[in-house]
C-alpha cells in the first residue's frame, strides 16, 4: 500500500460510525466534506443518482440510505435541523462511483470502497 492510499484509507476510517449493533456507517454531510462538495443541493445530485443505481441493482434503497436529520450549531449558539443520510459502505461506495470524476479524491474513494465492500 503506498502513502497516498494509507492517507485515503484513514481519512475514510476517521469519519466512520458503527452502530450498537456492530454495522458501519458515514453521514453523508462529512462524507460530503471529504469529497471536497461545497453545497448540500450539489450532494444530493450525486446522492440520487447513487440511489438510482442502487434501484437499478434491484436492491432496497433505503437498506443502504438512510434518511435522518442531524442538529447543527449555528452562530451565536443557535442550532438547527439540518437533513442528512447515514449510508452503508455500499451507498458510500455508489457515491463515489457517481461522483465528480475530475476530483482526485473521488478516484481516492472509489478505490478505497471498492476494496473495502469487497472484503
Amino acid at each position: 500500500m503506498n502513502n497516498l492510499e494509507v492517507i485515503n484509507e484513514k481519512v475514510f476510517e476517521d469519519i466512520k460510525h458503527v452502530d450498537e449493533n456492530g454495522y458501519e456507517y458515514w453521514y453523508a454531510r462529512e462524507l460530503m466534506s471529504i469529497l471536497n462538495y461545497k453545497r448540500w443541493d450539489k450532494f444530493m445530485n450525486v446522492i440520487v443518482k447513487a440511489q438510482e443505481s442502487c434501484k437499478n441493482s434491484n436492491i432496497k434503497i433505503d437498506e443502504h440510505f438512510s434518511h435522518v436529520g442531524k442538529m447543527i450549531s449555528l452562530p451565536k449558539g443557535a442550532r438547527r435541523n439540518v437533513e442528512d443520510y447515514k449510508l452503508s459502505r455500499y451507498a458510500c461506495y455508489l457515491i463515489a462511483q457517481n461522483g465528480d470524476s475530475r476530483k482526485e479524491v473521488i478516484a481516492l474513494a472509489q478505490t478505497y470502497f471498492a476494496i473495502q465492500t469487497r472484503k
